[in-house]
């Protein structure tokens, strides 16, 4: 108690420099807590079941001939058919079960309002898989799922029964309207489970069986040419991953060989050989099965890594005060030892001044990390906002009081060394403040401050970088004009419309909204524009060379009649779609420049024909359409085709546009207003306008180039602070010795130069230091950069200025200050 009573009246003492030392603290930790959050839920955290680093996830990487259907819980390489994940289930030896899932969307009819979510088909052996208890009723059950299409069930997630049934216990045995379906609740999932899928929010989980009778896809439950199932499994106690691996092997590729092999068709010896040896790969799953983690990696280790070099340029920063402040107290060190004090006793009390300047740092932090979750949440599209906890949590307390002790040790250590070494008389005569330093402890701020410019020329290269490509990218060719654009989805076949019902309704929607005041276009598609979707086919060209191991496939869309006048995109040659276009009418398609070079057109390849996937060329080519983006904005133009979707049978869900002169919030909601009208059973989807799209679609590139650049801001103007308190210093211990060379005939433009002359080797040595350190980021971060070079030299050189006049400024006015110097004053300086 005696060693923090004197240190909150050191500190208190000088308040000036406790807030700047305690402001930098905040900032530096307040940002690493923050992402550390996003860290921790996206990348870390565990699933909330039972011994979650028992389960395994399983993928077969290799050639999947046929149908591939692939989503949210990961690549294509992850999912099974159905028939091998029943075989699979059956014979395995190492796990004690294996669980199967995939996501759906649902329409729901809750108390008769309809709205729309997600779900996820599970096997019967999912939650025993997991481990987890229901909070009422019961747990799907292997029962649940023992016949195809015969079990209309369901259980209910514990969010969505506590937000729509206010957490009434007698929801188990009524039923719920899932996709025009009635199914009867049988248990609420436990609270804090949202699945096994990060960034889903399932409301309801219905067995995996019953995925033909509940949405409008038809799987081929006994097709092992239509891959769709993810698959996970929990190890049996004292069995490895590497063993579990072994055994399951030896159970899969006697499948593979003697009844896969033989049903594929038309492939290649090459391909067959590559067939035959894919071998299943166990990764840990005790974070679930989820894309995201995947694809916020990289950008969450990036800004991890910023963060921690702005908490270091912090502690540089206190270490220099501290230091500076212990020259003051160099006397009462020397009297304390003289008098009996043990130098253990003194650096206690230094260590304990640093730590509780360090805590009050992690105090303020926690405010400075929920105002920069509140700013990542402002950057966050809708359904990622809908899944990610942006508030305070005990997680970031925890890091946050860890991250303050560790800097605390960090920063006080040398300082509270230096403060109480043992050369006593020495330190006595010199009299207070006169021995500050020493060459040593002027040599270790001149480092620490020639680190603080490296770490922040590699910071303000690395944000200029992403703020460049973020300008590539922005600025990208389109091939689109969708500027005034709204866009939504509706899926009236979940609602319980068939296909004719739905075809009435897409044209009675397309009519009224052509209608509404300032309408000047009207469209529609399958596969909605830049929002990430592929649907892709393997296509036969006329006048293509097809061939086993040949690359037929191409992107595909079926879109509404004046598509590419409402969206903007340029007709080359031929004609668009027309509401003539439709079942029954001759096979029609447009294709894309990409689609043409691909399939060796030429640049006329009107009336060629084409078809999807059949050998009969079926389908004419009547329009060149000029290449647009089609999923990503960053992804180069892939090749497309397009057919009219009034020429497909079934059509279960359409994506409209609407073109209008009208301002974009006022279009929305008479879109809203427009499709109550119409059917209050069928709900909107993903409404929003095209630049809103767009925006979310860039949004890992808008906000990595915006965290990075107030980081790097941050971290600069931390280290012109830590420049300017040295330099300040160093004049101030200089004083008697610039006192001297003014009074030999040294002008003051000679003194000034004095202190640049500092200035400038600290600041090209740091620099020199930083861009090598941003050239090896640079590369690392390559695959995030659009049409940008990691050692853009445009970069570089706007950093090396940037940092070049902080710098200056900084030691502008230390340099002034010294000029000013009386000599007559200096040389009776004391």
């Amino acid at each position: 108690m005696r060693h923090l009573t004197l240190a909150l009246r050191m500190l208190r003492k000088t308040p000036f420099v406790t807030s700047i030392a305690i402001a930098s603290l905040a900032l530096g930790i307040g940002a690493n807590a923050a992402i550390f959050s996003l860290f921790d839920q996206m990348l870390l955290r565990a699933l909330p079941v039972n011994e979650p680093a028992q389960l395994v996830n399983l993928s077969a990487p290799g050639p999947k001939p046929g149908s591939t259907n692939c989503g949210q819980a990961g690549d294509c390489e992850e999912v099974f058919s159905y028939p091998m994940f029943r075989d699979l289930e059956q014979r395995q030896t190492p796990f004690s079960g294996l669980a199967a899932h995939v996501l759906f969307g649902a329409n729901l009819s809750i108390k008769n309002e309809a709205m729309t979510g997600q779900g996820t088909f599970v096997s019967g052996s999912y939650f025993g898989v997991l481990g987890i208890a229901p909070a009422i009723g019961r747990l799907l059950q292997p029962a649940d799922d023992a016949v195809i299409g015969a079990n209309f069930v369901t259980v209910l997630s514990h969010e969505f029964w506590q937000e729509h049934y206010g957490g009434d216990r007698a929801i188990v045995g009524q039923t719920i309207l899932v996709n025009g379906k009635s199914l009867t609740v049988v248990g609420v999932a436990p609270a804090g489970f949202r699945g096994t899928t990060l960034g889903a929010q399932p409301a309801l989980y219905a067995p995996i069986s019953m995925r033909a009778a509940i949405t409008t896809w038809r799987p081929a439950f006994d097709n092992r040419r239509s891959y769709w199932v993810y698959v996970f499994g929990r190890l049996k106690p004292g069995v490895s991953l590497e063993q579990a691996s072994s055994q399951l092997n030896t159970t899969y590729k006697p499948i593979l060989a003697e009844v896969e092999a033989p049903l594929q068709e038309g492939m290649s010896d090459a391909t067959m050989k590559l067939f035959k040896a894919k071998s299943l790969l166990l990764t840990a799953g005790e974070r679930g099965q989820s894309s995201v983690n995947r694809e916020a990696k990289t950008p969450l280790y990036m800004l991890f890594a910023i963060t921690m070099t702005v908490l270091l340029i912090a502690c540089a920063n206190i270490a220099n005060l501290l230091l500076a402040r212990g020259a003051t107290r160099a006397t009462e060190m020397g009297v304390r030892l003289a008098l009996g004090a043990t130098r253990r006793q003194l650096l206690l009390q230094l260590l304990t001044e640093s730590l509780v300047l360090a805590v009050l740092g992690g105090l303020v932090s926690l405010l400075v990390a929920v105002w920069t979750l509140r700013a990542v949440g402002a950057l966050m599209p809708p359904e990622a906002l809908a899944t990610l906890n942006l508030r305070l949590q005990p997680s970031m307390v925890l890091f946050a009081a860890v991250t303050a002790i560790g800097t605390g040790l960090l920063f006080g250590l040398f300082p509270a060394l230096h403060s109480t070494r043992s050369d006593l008389i020495t330190v006595i005569r010199a009299g207070a403040g006169q021995i500050a330093g020493g060459r040593s402890a002027s040599r270790f701020r001149t480092i620490l401050v020639t680190s603080q410019i490296a770490l922040s020329m590699a910071l303000l290269i690395s944000a200029g970088l992403f703020l460049k490509s973020l300008v590539n990218v922005s600025s990208a060719d389109l091939g689109l004009r969708v500027d005034n654009v709204a866009t939504f989805s509706i899926t009236p076949m979940r609602s319980g419309y068939d296909s004719t019902r739905a075809a009435v309704f897409y044209e009675r929607v397309e009519q009224e909204l052509a209608a509404l005041p300032g309408a000047t276009g009207v469209s529609s598609s399958i596969v909605p524009l830049l929002a990430g979707d592929n649907w892709g086919n393997d296509v036969r060209v006329q006048g293509f060379a097809h061939g086993p191991d040949v690359d037929a496939n191409a992107r595909f869309n079926a879109i509404g009649a004046a598509y590419l006048k409402t969206l903007g995109m340029q007709l080359l040659a031929g004609r668009e779609f027309s509401e003539s276009d439709r079942l029954g009418s001759g096979k029609v398609a447009l294709i894309n420049e990409a689609f043409a070079k691909k399939f060796n057109l030429g640049t006329n390849p009107i009336g060629k024909f084409m078809s999807e996937g059949e050998d009969s060329l079926d389908m004419q080519i009547v329009g060149l359409v000029k290449d647009a983006k089609y999923s990503q904005v960053k992804d180069d133009v892939p090749p497309v085709f397009y057919t009219p979707w009034r020429q497909r049978g079934s059509v279960s869900g359409l994506y409209f546009y609407v073109n209008s002169a009208t301002p974009p919030e006022q279009l929305l909601k008479s879109i809203t207003a427009l499709m109550k009208r119409l059917d209050p059973t069928v709900p909107v989807e993903d409404l929003k306008s095209m630049p809103q799209q767009i925006r979310e679609n860039l949004f890992m590139d808008r906000f990595i180039s915006i965290m990075a650049s107030a980081f790097a801001v941050l971290a600069t103007l931390l280290a012109a602070v830590g420049l300017y308190g040295v330099l300040a210093y160093s004049v101030a211990q200089r004083t008697r010795e610039i006192g001297v060379r003014m009074a030999l005939g040294a002008d003051a433009g000679r003194v000034r130069a004095l202190v640049m002359r500092q200035v400038g080797t600290m600041t090209v040595i740091g620099a020199a230091i930083g861009m090598a350190a941003a050239f090896a980021l640079g590369r690392a971060a390559q695959s995030q950069l659009y049409k940008l070079e990691g050692h853009d030299p445009v970069v570089f050189a706007a950093a090396v200025v940037l940092l070049t006049v902080v710098a200056l400024t900084a030691g502008y006015l230390p340099a002034r200050r010294a000029a000013q110097v009386d000599p007559m004053h200096a040389l009776r300086f004391d």
